[in-house]
Formats: C-alpha cells, structure tokens, sequence
C-alpha cells in the first residue's frame, strides 16, 4: 500500500514537472499575459470599471468573484481555527473544575 502511494505522489509530480515544461520563463515581457492581458487592463480599466487605481479594478471588478471566493475561504479557515481553540480551551477549564485535585 504505501509503495503504491509513493508511486502516485511521484507520477503526479512528474506530471506536474512536465506541463510547466511549456509556460514562458518568469517575467518575460514577451509571454502571452504580458502582451494581451496587462495591457488592455491598463488601457480600459477606468472606462470600464471607473476605478482609476489598475489593481484594485482588476482585484474588484474583472475578477471580483474569484477574490471573493479566495476572500470566502480564508474568512472561513479563520473562523474555524477560532472555534478549535475556543472549544479546546472551554474543555480544559471543564476538566480543571471537576478535578481540582489533579494539575
């Protein structure tokens, strides 16, 4: 069993390794984004969005689900980590008072 899920975590990498084969190198000016996407960002933001600051409209309103989508998930892994230590730290001070004997 576990040779079979090392086999898995290693095909799965390889595979990751092999489709990052065909992106363009980091930061390079001639990359699809760089000479589609950005620039028509930058020319139309303020007619489209009217928001005169390009990050925040692309943040807010070109992918304003998505931002609230990632916004949803880290709210709710907040939220989560808060109740396990809440509940964790309620449950000790129940056990510290029906065993006062025992520190």
């Amino acid at each position: 069993m576990r040779v079979l899920l090392i086999l898995t975590v290693v095909v799965t990498g390889l595979i990751l390794i092999y489709g990052t084969q065909d992106m363009p190198d980091w930061g390079d000016p001639n990359s699809p984004p760089s000479t589609h996407v950005s620039p028509r960002y930058l020319e139309k933001t303020l007619a489209e969005t009217a928001t005169p600051n390009a990050v925040t409209s692309v943040l807010a309103d070109y992918r304003g689900y998505d931002t609230l989508g990632e916004t949803t998930v880290i709210f709710t892994a907040g939220v989560s980590c808060i109740l396990i230590l809440r509940t964790r730290k309620k449950q000790k001070k129940v056990d510290q008072n029906s065993n006062p004997d025992k520190t």
